[in-house]
């Protein structure tokens, strides 16, 4: 991900388009449903631009991001942050146009979801879930629903048909010519004013190895055919959603099985929902519970080193497992899942690089996870486009010396003397290895205490390593 700076400027220009008619229950289901997930900056972007839409169009004047920065009284950074999180999450298409020096967007707010959809979608209710808790989710829930109308069991239909109250007259004052055929098409250009069913967030195919899946399933006991587009939809978002791999989600899958060999979703989601559960004491996944892409994976081979290990223990574990392991065991604090799932969401960063910052703040900062910190060090990366857990590790070593710096919050003089020598005492991660610079003195006991933080911080690393080990 590049800078805000490089993808808009205060000068660029936009209109606001709807894809249809924004209704006023909108607002309170993205008040209610959607303003916890994306945070009050998004829902307010979201407002202002439907705001700019006069009532009942689909289509505002332009205007500039100027503009819109004195309307927000917010920078844009800001801005631009909040709307890339509208986009993730559906909420908002972006249209792109060139003119020489000048450029223009078109923003398409999108209908949220019906409530129906929220609460059935799979993926979003259960964020939601754990973004506000269960009495919270309950209490939107009753809000949201109502009680459904008298069975109509005891009942017969009545209705009259159309024919059977309508006829067609004859049409001899009306003469069907081209002119009369014009005026019934559509005019060049125009559209009917209209909603159409918004799309539930779906993650790509690419994501999930749906090959090796089906090859590790007995044909005879599912065929090929029970895998459509809508039960592959349902796996591709559950597997992202409880970091589920092909080899998991067979048992997974094979509980979902009906009697006619299709699968069915809703114990797909179910079974796919107690695994998770089991695996992690009955947690609920948030956003932090990614792992690394396959595709962006370096040590696929076997380790044959301690370094390759860990790169694979960087690449297979999500970062809140990765916090869990560095805290012995114990739960993430919200706050810290907080700062970790801003940096995914903001700076796009892939899991895998998220667990080297994780590492390396941490172990760097006396396990105090700094979210002024944190957020430097992954904006420097975002601006690298660092994609791998090993051009991290890189990056890291090349530019620790900058890093300190900023952990100090200032820049020591160039001139600046000391009669001491300098030591390093920090503790750094065990993939760390300073290079290019002189090593300091240090004395005998200088050495037992490194070689004592050293054997504490191996200890933390195993637990990295090793899994599911300290859960």
């Amino acid at each position: 991900m590049v800078q805000h700076w490089q993808e808009l400027l205060p000068i660029d220009r936009y209109v606001v388009a709807a894809s249809g008619l924004l209704h006023d229950y909108d607002r309170k289901v993205l008040t209610f449903l959607y303003q916890p997930l994306i945070g009050a900056t998004c829902f307010s972007l979201f407002m202002t631009l439907w705001s700019e839409l006069e009532e009942n169009r689909l289509w505002s004047s332009s205007n500039s991001h100027h503009s819109l920065m004195n309307f927000m009284e917010l920078g844009l950074s800001d801005i631009y942050k909040a709307r890339i999180k509208l986009e993730g999450i559906g909420l908002l298409k972006v249209y792109e146009k060139k003119d020489d020096e000048a450029r223009s967007f078109i923003y398409e707010l999108i209908p949220p979801l019906t409530p129906e959809q929220f609460f059935l979608d799979g993926m979003l209710n259960i964020y939601l879930y754990r973004k506000i808790g269960k009495s919270q989710y309950l209490r939107l829930k009753r809000f949201f629903s109502e009680d459904k109308v008298e069975s109509k069991e005891n009942y017969f239909e009545v209705t009259k048909s159309f024919q059977d109250i309508f006829m067609t007259g004859h049409m001899d004052s009306i003469v069907y010519d081209s002119e009369a055929e014009q005026i019934l098409q559509v005019p060049d250009g125009k559209g009917f004013i209209g909603r159409d069913e918004q799309e539930r967030v779906q993650i790509s195919h690419d994501t999930f190895n749906f090959n090796l899946l089906e090859a590790g399933l007995n044909k005879s006991l599912i065929p090929k055919e029970a895998f459509t587009k809508k039960v592959k939809n349902a796996i591709s978002n559950l597997a992202f959603l409880y970091g589920i791999d092909a080899i998991q989600m067979k048992n997974i899958v094979i509980s979902a099985i009906t009697e006619d060999n299709e699968i069915n979703i809703e114990e797909l989601r179910k079974s796919a929902r107690d695994w998770y559960q089991f695996q992690n004491q009955d947690q609920l996944p948030s956003l932090v519970d990614r792992t690394q892409p396959v595709a962006e994976r370096t040590q696929l081979k076997e380790p044959e080193s301690q370094e390759e290990e860990l790169l694979r223990a960087l690449e297979s574990t999500s970062p809140r497992q990765v916090l869990k392991d560095l805290s012995g065991g114990a739960e993430p604090s919200k706050g810290d899942l907080k700062i970790i799932e801003d940096v995914m969401f903001n700076q796009k960063l892939l899991p895998g690089v998220v667990n080297v910052l994780i590492q390396y703040v941490m172990l760097k900062s006396d396990m105090k996870l700094t979210k002024g910190y944190v957020e430097k060090i992954a904006s420097h990366w975002a601006r690298k486009k660092i994609q791998t857990a090993k051009a991290a590790i890189e990056l890291a070593k090349s530019e620790h010396r900058q890093y300190m710096e900023w952990a100090d919050g200032k820049k020591k003089p160039a001139n600046s003397t000391s009669k001491k020598k300098p030591i390093r005492t920090e503790m750094l991660p065990d993939w760390f290895e300073e290079t290019g610079a002189p090593a300091p003195d240090s004395t005998e006991k200088q050495d037992e205490d490194l070689e004592l933080k050293k054997r504490e911080l191996e200890e933390t690393l195993k637990k990295l390593r090793s899994g599911k080990e300290a859960d």
